[in-house]
């Protein structure tokens, strides 16, 4: 058995793809779009690591998803906590579990599919603003 992809459904495709390419620093594998069944499916994974992928689905005509909470999460390995901390925040991003330890995250998609981040390794070494920061939210 070999894991292929975790599928999630995105109401705006351009606002999904600004979180997860441009905010998450994930990029488009491949794209294709099914004009028979109005939908796209837009796979993506993290640079130089193409063996886990997130595959978006993109319904054609508007819906409304609800309950990502209960899809549980999508984790992501990162080499810098702070630093993709930081770059998901300008990108209006909201940090809802910061990273006070130094080793995990969590942020959510503009669907609302809950994003854990874990840094690479040993935890660094606890900073500000995280410290501070307060959990917001549910992720």
């Amino acid at each position: 058995m070999k894991y292929l992809h975790t599928m999630v459904r995105v109401a705006d495709l351009e606002q999904s793809l600004h979180f997860y390419c441009d905010a998450l620093g994930l990029e488009v594998i491949r794209k294709s779009d099914y004009p028979s069944g109005q939908f796209s499916l837009i796979f993506l994974a993290a640079p130089g690591n193409h063996e886990a992928q997130v595959e978006l689905t993109h319904n054609w005509k508007p819906e409304r998803y609800e309950g990502g909470r209960n899809f549980g999460h999508i984790a992501y390995e990162v080499a810098d906590i702070y630093a993709s901390c930081t770059r998901l925040m300008h990108h209006g991003v909201q940090i809802l579990r910061p990273p006070r330890d130094g080793r995990m995250a969590f942020v959510r998609s503009p669907d609302q599919i809950s994003i854990e981040l874990l840094q690479a390794g040993a935890p660094l070494a606890p900073e500000e603003p995280w410290v501070s920061m307060p959990n917001s939210g549910t992720w």
